[in-house]
């Protein structure tokens, strides 16, 4: 897996700084009551918004840019000239 930064410094540097906060937060929590799971989550979010910051790569921003060029490529036109449609598609449900 080829991992490239594909967000900016100003985002990078709002989640550190946030990452950081809530890092703080967590675990100054967690030294009263540290039977509380929850913090030990809100811990681990923390340092991931960190880690996220430093490398500059965000696998959520990464899924759905490789979603939406799936979905441009999809609806790109074939050899014949037709766009290609997914034929089972789903139609909602109207009980009206």
């Amino acid at each position: 897996m080829n991992v490239k930064p594909n967000i900016g410094i100003l985002n990078a540097l709002i989640r550190i700084t946030c990452g950081f906060t809530i890092l703080a937060w967590s675990t100054a929590k967690l030294v009263k009551r540290p039977w509380r799971e929850s913090y030990i989550i809100a811990a681990m979010m923390g340092a991931m918004k960190v880690g996220e910051g430093i490398v500059r790569f965000c696998p959520v921003t990464a899924l759905f840019e490789r979603s939406q060029e799936m979905m441009q490529n999809q609806n790109q036109p074939n050899n014949d000239g037709e766009n290609k449609q997914v034929e089972d598609q789903m139609i909602p449900y109207n009980p009206t």
